[in-house]
């Protein structure tokens, strides 16, 4: 039977009662990072939809890791959630929790990322892509499926890199066209390789976007309007300073 302490080590913390709690394995000072993007979440959720409403829709989490993200949607009142993830360890450990948390309208299956449609999942109301985009090697590809399984609202939180404007040549010198925001490269090949990092993506390729970056690519992938939720008073300290961020993308 599967206890806490088989599971482990945890990513994330949760607080399961008489079973007890987990530990997650992150360092102290890295370990608010969950609970401001959880925070932001709910304030992109509150935009939309009323406690209410909330309890008529359905909400789909890409890349639900041990359904930390899922786990608090049930609690918000969500009628039906699912979860998917690429790593069946994790989708073990998100179904212990929701098991011992007692959450029957909360299941997972493994999926990638790239591989999402509503062909295969339907439409949801509302949708997470959380702390995954920048572990991607097609972000297009991911945001246009996100996009297609959407029925009004993607919350989306991510990693980015600092702004950079210019021009382009496009064909030829006295032919230019402005950046639409950039994206940085990222080789996880190191951690990919060791496989000890449950937290890479599934290719040791990353994609990392500015923030215009983003908004354009949100909106080509065919979100109409894009919100950057602002951090609360006390946010980690990236969320803070602007170098991770929160979307509300609506349909």
């Amino acid at each position: 039977m599967d206890t806490i302490e088989s599971l482990a080590p945890w990513f994330y913390e949760f607080d399961l009662g008489p079973l007890g709690r987990t530990e997650s394995l992150l360092p102290p000072e890295v370990k608010p990072i969950h609970l401001t993007r959880l925070e932001m979440v709910r304030a992109a959720i509150r935009l939309h939809f009323s406690p209410e409403r909330l309890r008529e829709i359905r909400c789909l989490d890409v890349g639900c890791h041990e359904g930390y993200y899922s786990v608090a949607a049930a609690q918000l009142g969500v009628r039906d959630v699912l979860g998917l993830d690429i790593r069946e360890e994790s989708l073990q450990r998100a179904r212990f929790v929701t098991r011992s948390l007692g959450l029957p309208n909360v299941r997972f299956e493994q999926c990638n990322a790239e591989q999402v449609s509503p062909a295969r999942f339907g439409e949801f109301e509302l949708t997470f892509f959380l702390g995954l985009l920048y572990h991607v090697e097609n972000p297009m590809l991911c945001l246009r499926n996100m996009a297609s399984v959407t029925g009004e609202l993607c919350v989306l939180e991510t990693q980015v890199i600092d702004e950079v404007e210019g021009f382009a040549e496009w064909g030829a010198r006295k032919w230019t066209r402005p950046y639409q925001g950039v994206l940085a490269l990222i080789d996880e090949s190191a951690e990919h390789a060791a496989g000890n990092n449950r937290e890479t993506g599934s290719t040791p390729l990353a994609t990392c976007p500015s923030p215009r970056a983003l908004e354009v690519m949100l909106k080509h992938a065919g979100f109409r309007s894009v919100e950057f939720i602002d951090p609360p008073a006390n946010a980690y300290e990236q969320h803070a300073r602007r170098k991770r961020v929160v979307c509300a993308a609506w349909k």
